[in-house]
């Protein structure tokens, strides 16, 4: 995680993205993505970890899907309804691989 700068974007509330492309995420966010994956990974039967929730997410809001002050929950059916179909895109546009690592 890196310090938030004034030139990064909010994306939701504690989630904001650099215009170097790095995502810094709110520590309070850990289990909610956590939660996210484990429900997305159920419904997709896709291998769906955190980083593929951050994706999802950033996706959703650069399509307008997600507005920036959209508090984000794991018993949101709505959210996870918007969420699965960019999960499904990560997967299969990106072979799954979100990270630098990957």
């Amino acid at each position: 995680m890196c310090e938030n700068n004034g030139d990064d974007e909010q994306i939701v509330p504690g989630i904001s993205f650099s215009p170097s492309g790095q995502a810094t995420v709110d520590s309070s966010l850990t289990n909610v993505l956590f939660d996210l994956a484990i429900k997305l990974e159920e419904q997709t039967q896709l291998p769906v970890d955190v980083e593929h929730i951050l994706a999802a997410i950033v996706l959703a809001a650069h399509q307008g899907e997600l507005d920036p002050n959209t508090r984000l929950s794991s018993e949101d059916p709505a959210l996870a309804a918007v969420l699965i179909n960019h999960v499904k895109t990560v997967f299969a546009e990106y072979d799954g691989k979100v990270g630098m690592d990957d």
